[in-house]
């Protein structure tokens, strides 16, 4: 198998036929496969097998019952079934001409990763629907690219989903697919030659974008935890919850409750919402090698316990003492146990397990 496209599809039904087809026109043949993965409940992954019996190329159908990962998690278990040298991605609704593929993967023969770039000379974004995707497509690239001026500088559209690669010089395995922005990731991670092919981003042809509010924070933490690691994200829940904890010793406190059990009640309210958005967003990755859920409370909660006590008393003594107001206090000693909090978390909490099996004589 010399090429593989790897095609992600969500209700894609009305577009797949027509999109298989014009694969195998562009680049079909006996060394050429297409793996469709799809998180569908339309029928779409039914269509594609049916279809692609008619096919010169090999098509692969793996339907996902429960999708991880998003559109990125499609795409990187798509790569990995994948047996061709080079892999092709690209979307099912027709945006991404298959008639590019071609001009794609022959650009391969001078860089690690080929681009079809809508904002490079020769290309276009006719098929943004309205004003404002446009401008929030523009304002998204811009943004990426400043965060990442060394690594993007040859990419004019790092947020395209429509790419090719070759296998042999991209380790899936340092992948931690998040979000729809899977490219992104790929040219971040590792310094990797890009070479862009213009083209133009089409109208859709059925059904609806799949962007949404919800991609769009996704989006904003990928760029977040790809910049700054996954410390970032632990500072970023840290800081939201420190936010809580202030607003709600200040409220207490201005209700006549003294400063002391104020700072308790915050302090456990606040522990219990980190360690549940922490376990989603920051260590998601590690949970399944790690102890079991209650362990990881327990340990997270008996520590944190122990570092508020401390924190709490230092706090409480430079109040009583006339040295910080309340809030500031409070604010202080939270910023000085962010990183006590973190390592433990990190070498601790989230330790994998030792595989204890012992191995049976043969």
């Amino acid at each position: 198998m010399q090429v593989s496209v790897v095609v992600p599809t969500y209700n894609e039904s009305a577009t797949v036929v027509e999109l298989l087809r014009r694969v195998d026109a562009a680049v079909g043949g006996p060394r050429t496969e297409v793996v469709v993965v799809d998180d569908s409940t339309d029928g779409t992954a039914d269509l594609a097998r049916e279809v692609g019996s008619t096919l010169r190329s090999d098509v692969v159908v793996i339907h996902r019952d429960q999708p991880t990962g998003g559109l990125s998690g499609a795409v990187v278990a798509g790569l990995r079934a994948a047996r061709g040298a080079q892999c092709a991605v690209m979307d099912a609704d027709l945006q991404h001409p298959p008639e590019d593929l071609p001009r794609l993967l022959a650009a391969l023969d001078d860089a690690d990763v080929a681009v079809a770039s809508r904002y490079t000379a020769g290309g276009g974004a006719d098929g943004l629907s309205s004003w404002l995707r446009h401008g929030v497509s523009r304002v998204t690239t811009l943004v990426t690219r400043a965060m990442f001026p060394t690594r993007l500088r040859a990419c004019t559209d790092p947020m395209t989903g429509f790419f090719a690669l070759d296998r042999s010089r991209v380790d899936l395995a340092e992948l931690r697919p998040k979000g729809f922005k899977i490219l992104l990731e790929i040219l971040v991670r590792r310094r990797r030659s890009v070479a862009e092919v213009p083209f133009t981003f089409g109208p859709r042809r059925a059904g609806t974008s799949k962007a949404s509010l919800r991609q769009g924070l996704w989006f904003l933490w990928q760029l977040v935890d790809l910049r700054f690691g996954r410390m970032s994200g632990f500072a970023l829940i840290g800081a939201l919850g420190a936010v809580a904890n202030v607003l709600l010793v200040s409220v207490l406190v201005a209700l006549g409750m003294p400063f002391l059990p104020a700072a308790v009640i915050a302090a456990e309210v606040t522990m219990v919402g980190n360690f549940v958005l922490q376990e989603k967003f920051v260590f998601g990755d590690l949970v399944a090698g790690a102890e079991s859920v209650r362990r990881r409370f327990l340990k997270s909660f008996a520590f944190n316990n122990v570092e508020s006590a401390i924190r709490i008393s230092l706090a409480w003594w430079l109040v009583s003492h006339g040295v910080l107001h309340s809030a500031i206090a409070t604010a202080v000693t939270l910023a000085v146990a962010f990183v006590a909090r973190f390592v433990f978390h990190a070498l601790v909490v989230y330790r994998p397990r030792e595989d204890t099996r012992v191995p049976v004589a043969r």
